[in-house]
């Protein structure tokens, strides 16, 4: 593969990686804002107005990519279908459970409950695969969890966190991780932007459930175009196709490597716009995270001594 198109992968991953870290931030400046009739927005009323602006923009991209290919874009078939909608549950819940974390914990701490995925999914390959990790996932597994004790300020305790909030982040990471896990491996031959929209559509019933049985107040429309766009844009519409279509450029190891900002981004972020505490430990912390998803993904060649 070209050095040009290896860069221009890498300059796709970095970019949806950084919409999603931006997400968090753009959710909780929601929580805190108030609709027109002086109620603050409901986890129900913002994931629900995410998903349908996400499924009609998801829906104009694929009837484009059907005009302007025609008889080229491969259709997804019943069996796909069905899969995607069960895959996307997952989304839904994902969305569900780091919306609602971030309500009870700061924004710097979600993010790295739902960094959590690097470990869960080295777990779920295991269980599922029956393959037992190697020694570099071990020991990236390990410095994670050290990196998550120092990001939570586990050891010096001057967080006061919430548990519910650290339920609901390592559940969001739980339902995360048996996303990646999942789509990985379900109906590679059709287009990203197929496959994102039926998975939406299967988060969809989901939020659609879970908004008929929180939201006890009247249903605040204005949220779709203050807050719902935005939150569209850069938590549904941009990250998948960006994802999508940089993974295939760069590999699965650049890739993750390149993913990884998600975490500084989104507290870089929570720091400058939400004003959250972030302290010396917990930058050190990230910082770990981050070097043990490299490590993870690093291919390190055995040398022959002659």
């Amino acid at each position: 593969m070209s050095t040009n198109k290896v860069l221009k992968g890498v300059l796709l991953v970095g970019l949806g990686a950084t919409s999603y870290g931006m997400l968090a931030t753009f959710v909780k400046l929601a929580y805190a804002d108030t609709s027109s009739n002086g109620l603050h927005y409901t986890p129900a009323e913002i994931i629900t107005a995410q998903f349908l602006i996400g499924i009609i923009a998801l829906l104009g991209i694929n009837i484009y990519q059907k005009n302007r290919k025609g008889t080229a874009v491969v259709r997804a078939s019943p069996i796909d279908i069905r899969k995607l909608l069960i895959l996307g549950t997952s989304t839904g819940f994902t969305s569900i459970f780091y919306y609602l974390a971030v309500k009870f914990i700061p924004v710097s701490i979600g993010i790295v409950l739902l960094m959590q995925t690097v470990w869960m999914g080295v777990f779920l390959e295991m269980v599922l695969d029956k393959k037992m990790p190697s020694k570099i996932k071990m020991l990236s597994v390990l410095i994670v969890l050290f990196g998550t004790a120092l990001a939570t300020n586990l050891f010096f305790n001057k967080l006061s966190l919430d548990w519910r909030g650290v339920v609901l982040g390592l559940l969001a990471a739980a339902s995360f991780t048996t996303t990646m896990y999942a789509a990985n491996k379900t109906a590679l031959s059709i287009s990203s932007a197929q496959r994102s929209l039926f998975m939406l559509l299967g988060g969809a019933i989901v939020v659609l459930v879970f908004a008929l049985l929180t939201q006890n107040t009247p249903f605040n429309f204005d949220i779709f175009y203050k807050w719902g766009i935005l939150i569209a844009i850069f938590g549904t519409v941009i990250p998948p196709l960006l994802l999508n279509a940089g993974f295939p450029l760069t590999g699965i190891g650049l890739g993750s490597i390149v993913s990884a900002m998600e975490l500084p981004v989104s507290v870089m972020m929570a720091y400058v716009v939400l004003g959250e505490t972030v302290v010396f430990m917990q930058w050190i912390g990230i910082l770990l995270i981050i070097l043990a998803i490299v490590f993870m993904n690093i291919k390190f060649k055995s040398r022959t001594m002659i």
